[in-house]
């Protein structure tokens, strides 16, 4: 027989009225930075739900409510870590045709060489290699959000503009995988401004070379 006084147990996985009550954008974004961190120091396979909630000092069930699946979690934050990158389609647009390979290179090391931004980017590199689901998280993003919008702004055939932009994405993140994850020398160490000068006219041949 049911005790009056004792309150029903909630459904297992659900947040109660009380927490969700409780909850606000400031939990979304305690919950997103906690990922961020977990992601970051010990790649996906290694993160979970249960110890993404305990780092932002929240119940699971409420990681559960505001994104779903760790996928989920994953996706929300590498967006998150990854926006500063997502500009890159208006180096594009800012300049001649003849220099977009610089000014897009140029970009992109600048967000590589910021340390506010550069760990994140690790993390989720990190991740990607080494898990597919992860992997499978960055590909959709960089595809949809960076290369298809730098694609449409190239006077080519669709499916021509996409394969440039991928060759060019292709030769810059190489070049970033090499210098900062895996940290070979001498190009680990060599000035940005080098770099930037060898790799430019590289990635403008790949946007716009015949």
């Amino acid at each position: 027989m049911t005790d009056p006084d004792v309150p029903p147990a909630r459904r297992r996985g659900r947040p109660s009225r009380t927490q969700t009550e409780a909850a606000g954008p400031a939990t979304r974004d305690r919950i997103l930075e906690a990922a961020r961190a977990e992601f970051s120091e010990r790649g996906y396979e290694k993160t979970s739900v249960r110890g993404i909630a305990k780092a932002a000092g929240v119940d699971a069930a409420l990681v559960h409510h505001y994104f779903g699946t760790k996928e989920q979690v994953f996706e929300a934050s590498v967006e998150v870590a990854f926006a500063p990158a997502l500009n890159a389609p208006a180096a594009i647009e800012d300049g001649p045709i003849d220099g977009v390979g610089e000014r897009l290179t140029r970009f992109i090391f600048s967000v590589w060489e910021n340390p506010a931004t550069r760990a994140p980017l690790l993390a989720i590199v990190r991740s990607a290699v080494n898990n597919e689901t992860a992997a499978a998280v960055f590909r959709r993003l960089v595809a949809v959000q960076l290369m298809r919008k730098i694609a449409r702004q190239l006077d080519l055939p669709p499916e021509e503009a996409e394969l440039r932009a991928e060759l060019a994405a292709a030769q810059l993140v190489g070049v970033a995988m090499l210098r900062y994850v895996i940290k070979m020398e001498p190009l680990a160490s060599a000035d940005t401004e080098r770099i930037v000068e060898r790799v430019a006219p590289v990635v403008q041949g790949h946007l716009t070379g015949e």
